[in-house]
């Protein structure tokens, strides 16, 4: 398939303990050499956490008042978080493709102002069950994509892989959801399709049972995506909303932990989220996994 044909790829890869990072480095080299066009786009939730914990940082949960939860990003988590991002999970992921015959070049939202974000200088949240006003929270959430970068690379060859943080008004990183962020690039460039790579076959009607696989899921166009939605799943669900109502033509969630994993997704792998229209009945909430 040609890159004329096929457009543009954002595969994003999932930070959670259990995916095969080398089987998915395998999978975009195998799909780039036969002509496909990928932006590789990640997070590391887990490396992040075990970089806290050799380092001696706690981690919190933050909840918001409408029941979100997000990392505390405090500035010493920030600083974790970005040598976990830039200085492991991408030299990784950069180091397997090159193996693998790809071209790669690691990029955080800062460089090429790719990301931009506005980071809330106070807000309400819930910490440990008690209704706090937080002032050092690094969170954000992105405001503008300038696929500059990404489009000098893919013309050139190149395969970009792209991680958090994005750059804040002050020109300081402000950490965003690596879901959210995949969603955002997607919209920008845009992408032909974006496949969410998760630690389950997909979208789960119950999420305790990996056998409960829902392979279509038709999202409301506006309000909650999913008012029953666990863990990280929230997050997919409203980065592929945000990607379909901007015109990008599928999307996919599927199993990051099988081998050939994004080619499985092209397949009909696991789930294919679509936007409902206004006028049907859209499906009830789902307890999904994340």
């Amino acid at each position: 398939m040609t890159d004329n044909a096929d457009g543009i790829t954002v595969v994003k890869c999932g930070g959670r303990a259990g995916l095969d990072r080398e089987a998915v480095c395998a999978d975009v080299a195998a799909l780039v050499g036969t002509g496909h066009r990928i932006v590789l786009a990640h997070g590391g939730s887990a490396d992040v956490d075990a970089l806290a914990e050799r380092l001696g940082v706690p981690q919190r949960r933050l909840t918001t008042p409408s029941g979100s939860s997000s990392r505390y990003t405090d500035p010493r988590t920030l600083e974790v978080l970005l040598l976990a991002l830039a200085g492991k999970v991408k030299p990784a992921l950069v180091g397997g493709l090159v193996s693998a015959g790809v071209d790669a070049v690691g990029l955080t939202g800062l460089d090429g102002g790719l990301l931009s974000a506005r980071r809330t200088a106070v807000h309400r949240a819930v910490l440990d069950g008690r209704p706090i006003l937080v002032r050092d929270d690094h969170n954000g959430r992105i405001t503008a994509v300038d696929t500059t970068v990404l489009r000098v690379l893919l013309s050139a060859g190149l395969t970009p892989v792209v991680s958090p943080p994005a750059r804040g008004g002050d020109g300081l990183p402000v950490n965003v959801d690596a879901d959210r962020a995949a969603g955002a690039i997607a919209a920008a460039l845009p992408a032909t399709r974006l496949v969410l790579l998760t630690g389950a076959p997909g979208v789960l009607a119950d999420h305790t049972d990996e056998t409960s696989l829902v392979r279509d899921l038709a999202l409301p166009p506006d309000g909650p995506v999913s008012a029953a939605a666990v863990g990280g799943m929230t997050a997919k669900l409203q980065a592929a909303r945000d990607a379909l109502r901007a015109g990008v033509g599928e999307v996919l969630i599927a199993d990051g932990r099988v081998a050939s994993p994004v080619t499985a997704a092209l397949a009909g792998a696991g789930t294919r989220v679509r936007l409902a229209a206004p006028s049907t009945h859209v499906e009830p909430p789902l307890a999904v996994g994340s």
